[in-house]
């Protein structure tokens, strides 16, 4: 499991697997060139109230939930996840 905190506070723990699985990779791939796939990949790292509970987090005060507040999340949790999986691989 690789786990992380994200500077605006967002835990997060998602199964190392994900990053193994080549369908997931496309999709990580493939976000530059077509945002909307951001959704599939949260879809394909997080559980239905994992998801929820990041989309709550970055929820407006209006309810939206920004769209570039999730990739900026995303992003984030991407290099956190970078570093943690490298340190547990050096222990």
């Amino acid at each position: 499991m690789i786990k992380g905190t994200t500077t605006s506070g967002f835990d997060f723990a998602f199964d190392e697997n994900t990053l193994n699985n080549m369908e997931f990779v496309d999709a990580l791939a493939e976000v530059d060139e077509n945002p909307l796939l951001i959704s599939k990949v949260v879809k394909m790292m997080f559980s239905p109230e994992e998801k929820k509970r990041l989309y709550n987090h970055i929820r407006t005060e209006d309810g939206r939930v920004p769209v570039e507040a999730l990739g900026d999340e995303m992003r984030e949790i991407f290099s956190v996840a970078s570093e943690n999986s490298a340190e547990i691989k050096n222990s």
